[in-house]
């Protein structure tokens, strides 16, 4: 009997699809070990965002002694591009080049300003962080310059790097591939914090600067591995390149009917509703909870568990033929629920329900951002992939600078007032600034779902399934 022929072998590689995932994420065309090298320009996005949101916030504040005010103005300059990623993204669906291609330009564009940003970074935070120095202002203007490169890039390269993996991927398959995507990304974000980490252990000016060197160096090489030969070359496409509208006038196109901007208007309220509380949960955990450093740190754990669990979940429910919709409302009523949760822990002082509601905040976000991304793909009609990934990443990325903000001043405030006696002396409790902001995230949750509701109403509309055909599979 031939190894074909054994039973027992192909019973086996029937249970492989079932139980790991993303098994069944491949496609003649687009095969798993493609799919794995593109999303190297997720490593490189997510090394970026933790050495800008973690690593450089804590040396810039502690090692540094760089004032925190100016550090939060530094780690904002990023965001500044957040809401061009529409405009972005719309360039690229109708880039003209030599060969005919169009994301893979943007990307190696985004690459470049990461690089130009890293290798400035490390000597402009040093002269700033020298305030008796009297070229301390270049250090403030290189480092400002450093941020917006890096952030500029990160959000080019996001936008093209998703429109691409959009462009390659059959219709059917694409939930599936945003998801794999994701878990990069998050499997970016934990291993690059855990490097860092170690790296700087014993800090120094001098591991700073190999460390920020070595994230310039590393991205250049993993976006080379992620581009090479990704997007075919198109002599029709570069000899006869279609003329690019204006903008504003593929937006109407892209808005018409509603269905693009009530989408829109849920990404917002939706991630402001899973990211207001980002900044708050550890310190609640300590400060209300009288939680340990190392017992509030494993929430990260905990969260990047449901997420990772979400993210699994979602691909294969939308694989199936599952509304985004309905699993994005799902999402969000798995938050309302996460922050009822968090809330109750302290009365009740019970910390495994204060951990259980952590690990659904992963889990109903998770479900909520690759359902919504999938339904931006699922809009992209007609080439406007770009567009559509740029609009979502647009919202997305500037609601979320948007709740870092407003949780931490809504809590500041909030305690400030309740100290001066504002809300009589029964509510003058240190967890109410917390929980003020988690019960706005549990309004904003729900005026979400009130938002998406007609959009789930609808499941007979061709455009809210994922993987229907709609169009996406005639895109150039």
């Amino acid at each position: 009997m031939s190894r074909n022929d054994d039973p027992w072998a192909q019973a086996w590689r029937e249970l492989l699809p079932r139980i790991l995932p993303f098994s069944d994420v491949s496609s003649a065309d687009f095969p798993l070990r493609r799919i794995l090298r593109l999303s190297l320009f997720q490593v490189s996005v997510g090394m970026a965002m933790v050495l800008l949101q973690g690593t450089l916030n804590r040396v810039m504040v502690v090692e540094l002694a760089v004032p925190a005010s100016l550090v939060g103005l530094m780690l904002a300059l990023p965001l500044v591009f957040a809401p061009l990623r529409a405009l972005i993204g719309h360039r690229s669906d109708y880039h003209h080049s030599a060969f005919g291609l169009r994301r893979i330009p943007f990307i190696w564009l985004g690459s470049m300003m990461q690089f130009g940003g890293f290798a400035m970074m490390p000597f402009a935070l040093l002269l700033l962080a020298d305030v008796n120095n009297q070229f301390n202002v270049l250090g403030q203007m290189g480092a400002a310059l450093a941020f917006l490169l890096v952030g500029a890039g990160l959000h080019t390269t996001q936008t093209a790097g998703l429109a691409l993996a959009t462009d390659l991927s059959p219709p059917e398959k694409r939930p599936r591939v945003v998801a794999l995507l994701y878990v990069t990304l998050l499997a970016a974000w934990a291993g690059s914090s855990l490097l860092f980490g170690q790296l700087l252990t014993n800090f120094s000016n001098e591991l700073l600067i190999q460390v920020i060197q070595g994230v310039a160096l590393a991205t250049i090489i993993l976006n080379v591995v992620a581009l090479w030969k990704q997007e075919a070359i198109d002599q029709q496409r570069a000899a006869h390149p279609v003329p690019r509208p204006p903008f504003m006038e593929t937006w109407r196109n892209f808005t018409r009917g509603g269905r693009a901007s009530r989408l829109l208007v849920v990404v917002g309220l939706g991630t402001l509703g899973f990211t207001m509380q980002d900044i708050l949960l550890e310190p609640y955990g300590g400060q209300i909870l009288g939680l340990s450093v190392s017992q509030t740190t494993a929430l990260n754990a905990i969260w990047a568990a449901g997420s990772l669990l979400a993210f699994v979940l979602a691909a294969r429910l939308m694989g199936r033929g599952s509304e985004p919709y309905r699993i994005a409302a799902i999402g969000a009523l798995i938050g309302i629920l996460a922050f009822a949760a968090v809330i109750l822990s302290a009365p009740l002082d019970a910390v495994w329900l204060y951990r259980t509601g952590a690990g659904l905040i992963g889990f109903g976000g998770g479900l909520f951002m690759v359902a919504t991304l999938t339904a931006a793909m699922a809009l992209a009609e007609g080439g406007f992939s770009g567009l559509a990934l740029g609009a979502w990443g647009a919202v997305q990325a500037t609601a979320m600078g948007v709740a870092f903000a407003a949780g931490g001043i809504l809590r500041d405030v909030v305690m400030g007032m309740a100290n001066r006696g504002d809300f009589g002396a029964d509510l003058a409790w240190p967890g109410l600034g917390y929980d003020v902001v988690y019960a706005l995230e549990i309004l904003l949750l729900v005026g979400t779902l009130v938002v998406i509701l007609p959009l789930v109403l609808r499941p007979g509309d061709a455009n809210t399934r994922a993987g229907s055909k709609i169009g996406l599979d005639h895109m150039p």
